[in-house]
């Protein structure tokens, strides 16, 4: 096992030789059209079934509602008026406001020369592949693991449906499946295999990496709004893309994931963002619980310690 917290390599923690770069997803909201198309990829390359019988919910143009066994990619849709994108755009400006003094004549104007009326923002959720997982830390029987590709995977044929793995997830991705169905992976075309109550959760289509392929999901988005590649240059490629967008006045824009000191060291899966984290069901500071182990040890060993002094010091003290 590699450290609990803090900037680190995945895929040198695993101790993977040779070492591959690790991958990830950059998911970029600002173009997501919300066709869906990636979470119909992703259910027909890994035999998910369909959630319910694709009626809309009542809040929201949407039949999946959110992450599950089911769904490993889900598109949200969130209907916003002028008052809400005037907001989410100061939030950005407080983000990248420096408090610096100007020059004069320097006064940059960053509102965008048409205001929005209303907008529709729509992001494909996914799993985080973090780079400290809890739901991996977990695991009891090595169900869970790093890949090569610094990815995390579930093992159906490991996993025994404890459900450890499902309150130590930050994100509230991965849950345990409930209709009895577990695709198998190396069986394309077969019928699925009866395995009720195992974790399921996105493995970014590890065995299409295996053979060099990338994710059906970012194969599928027609606008590339799902973009694969090596977790670095993602993160880069989002960062010039918000400065971008801050040029235009999109003051909104923000980066999601890419803090390698926040409380998961980082994910693997970085988000373009146009409003608050919370606004995608996101949460604002994820922080997995294994990071808090090595403090707990440390204040269960001076507990421990402190108990023993007492001990000796009241056996002495009666001799």
């Amino acid at each position: 096992m590699g450290q609990l917290s803090g900037p680190s390599d995945p895929v040198a923690d695993a101790r993977w030789s040779p070492q591959h770069p690790r991958k990830g997803f950059l998911t970029d909201t600002s173009i997501c059209i919300g066709c869906k198309a990636c979470e119909v990829a992703c259910k027909e390359w890994n035999h998910n079934p369909a959630d319910g019988e694709l009626e809309l919910l009542g809040s929201s143009y949407d039949n999946t509602g959110a992450l599950g066994a089911n769904t490993w990619r889900h598109v949200a849709f969130i209907e916003q008026g002028r008052d809400a994108i005037e907001e989410a755009r100061e939030s950005g400006r407080q983000l990248i406001s420096l408090g610096m003094p100007k020059m004069p004549g320097g006064e940059e104007n960053t509102a965008p020369p048409d205001t929005d009326q209303f907008r529709w923002l729509m992001s494909s959720d996914v799993c985080k592949h973090c780079t400290h997982a809890g739901c991996l830390d977990v695991c009891p029987t090595g169900a869970l693991f790093r890949t090569e590709f610094g990815t995390v995977v579930v093992q159906d044929d490991v996993c025994n449906g404890c459900g450890n793995c499902v309150p130590a997830c930050p994100f509230g991705v991965i849950e345990r499946r409930t209709d009895g169905t577990a695709a198998p992976k190396t069986a394309r075309g077969a019928e699925p295999v009866s395995k009720s109550g195992v974790a399921q959760k996105c493995t970014l289509c590890y065995d299409r990496l295996l053979d060099g392929q990338i994710p059906a999901c970012a194969q599928t988005c027609p606008t590339e709004s799902i973009k694969f590649g090596d977790h670095d240059d993602l993160v880069a490629e989002g960062r010039e893309r918000v400065a971008r967008l801050h040029a235009l006045g999109r003051t909104e824009a923000r980066l999601y994931g890419a803090n390698e000191h926040d409380g998961v060291g980082g994910t693997g899966s970085v988000f373009l963002l146009l409003d608050e984290p919370e606004v995608y069901g996101l949460p604002p500071d994820p922080r997995v619980g294994t990071a808090d182990l090595p403090a707990m040890f440390k204040r269960s060993a001076v507990a421990a310690a402190g108990m023993l002094a007492a001990a000796a010091v009241a056996f002495l003290g009666r001799s």
